[in-house]
């Protein structure tokens, strides 16, 4: 279903092996610009405890590997046929600030509340360590020019 939807990969995982630490979050507080600026960033994305509450409440999910810009649609289309087939708890993450809008307008409600989803790493997930433990590769992009990899997940039932 996701490479059908542009993955470039994908893996089903147990979402027991979604590494999360408190540490992440700090990363988008103290160095990323897109801090505060919408509903999927923090402070207003859920913290690392209940990220970590919210996948123990799962079994099964897929994490997908996606081309440049397109984890988060992939992650919202991903999550809309899994429900439409009936695994009512299907939830999507993506990867990055929300693209949706040049200005988001979270005070008074989101424009899109069917495609925005909040970022893995914006949820205090360790994106580095969990997708190398399901064997993807990710790097430390250290120069514009290094090869920069990004991933989805979607929490299943």
């Amino acid at each position: 279903m996701a490479r059908e939807r542009g993955a470039l990969a994908a893996k089903a995982v147990s979402p027991s092996d979604v590494q999360t630490g408190e540490w992440v979050r700090w990363k988008c507080q103290f160095g990323c610009g897109g801090f505060g600026s919408s509903l999927v960033c923090p402070p207003h994305s859920p913290t690392p405890g209940e990220t970590r509450r919210m996948l123990d409440g799962y079994k099964r999910a897929v994490l997908f590997e996606s081309p440049p810009g397109q984890a988060k649609s992939i992650a919202a289309e991903l999550e809309r046929e899994l429900f439409l087939a009936g695994y009512y708890k299907a939830f999507g993450l993506g990867a990055g600030p929300c693209p949706l809008c040049e200005t988001c307008t979270f005070e008074d409600g989101c424009r899109h509340p069917r495609q925005a989803r909040p970022a893995m790493e914006a949820c205090g997930i360790d994106v580095y360590a969990t997708v190398r433990k399901q064997g993807f590769t990710i790097n430390v992009v250290r120069t514009q020019r290094d090869p920069q990899h990004y991933f989805g997940l979607v929490l299943v039932e």
